[in-house]
């Protein structure tokens, strides 16, 4: 199952890999094929709400000068 989600002006396509695995692709990120992927101890009931919350707390830390996530 993927679905398309738009935070912020973002799009990322979303694709679960089992109950409790998603992988997010940032489709319009500045880099092809980045993005993340989330693993929780439950199956997602509330699928946007929470693929949102992931979103955003993803796009917090970018670096707007690589596009990257900030270096620890």
């Amino acid at each position: 199952m993927s679905q398309v989600v738009i935070v912020d002006g973002e799009t990322f396509l979303v694709r679960r890999r089992d109950l409790r695995t998603y992988d997010y692709d940032w489709v319009t990120g500045p880099h092809a094929g980045y993005g993340f992927t989330i693993g929780s101890s439950a199956e997602v009931t509330r699928f946007s709400e929470h693929h949102e919350e992931a979103i955003r707390g993803f796009l917090a830390g970018i670096d707007p000068n690589t596009g990257f996530l900030y270096d620890d």
